[in-house]
């Protein structure tokens, strides 16, 4: 990761991010192991740049790559929609976890955090259907199941936010 530079979009995204700790979760948990093309790092900024351009499927993400500053940014020129899919489903949800606690450390340092209780304001969330059958646990009603998803939830404390 060390060809980020400040100077671009990718630099300013990447720069909260600890890239010694990336690099040691990465090689700890083999994540680029006979990976050829689609580099974890290149899969990262991938997956922030669908986020914050709020792209929402993968073959939406595959026809973005046409475009030359973007793969120059994430430093892959092509990739197809089997590839990505398969890169996000072996993905180990682990890196992303340690990555936020990483993130949320530094919010706390910056901002004086103190154990106080923050309130949670939920922003916006979905409903997903499940077979009552064969998740008797997720039972909302008599003759239906299904998990609530909050996509975005915000914890205030005096005046800052975090999503």
């Amino acid at each position: 990761m060390d060809k980020i530079t400040r100077k671009t979009s990718f630099g300013q995204w990447f720069s909260p991010i600890n890239i010694q700790l990336f690099e040691e979760q990465v090689k700890t948990m083999k994540l680029d192991y006979y990976t050829k093309k689609l580099t974890t790092e290149s899969f990262l900024k991938l997956l922030l740049f669908a986020q914050l351009e709020e792209i929402e499927s993968l073959h939406a993400l595959g026809d973005c790559l046409f475009d030359d500053q973007l793969q120059k940014g994430i430093d892959l020129d092509s990739i197809s929609i089997s590839q990505l899919s398969r890169r996000l489903n072996g993905m180990n949800p682990d890196l992303f976890q340690r990555l936020f606690l990483d993130l949320v450390v530094q919010i706390h340092a910056k901002t004086h955090y103190t154990k106080l209780v923050m309130p949670l304001k939920i922003i916006d969330s979905s409903t997903l259907p499940l077979n009552l059958t064969n998740h008797k646990w997720a039972k909302f009603r008599k003759t239906k199941a299904g998990v609530k998803l909050h996509l975005r939830l915000v914890f205030m404390e005096k005046g800052a936010s975090y999503p």
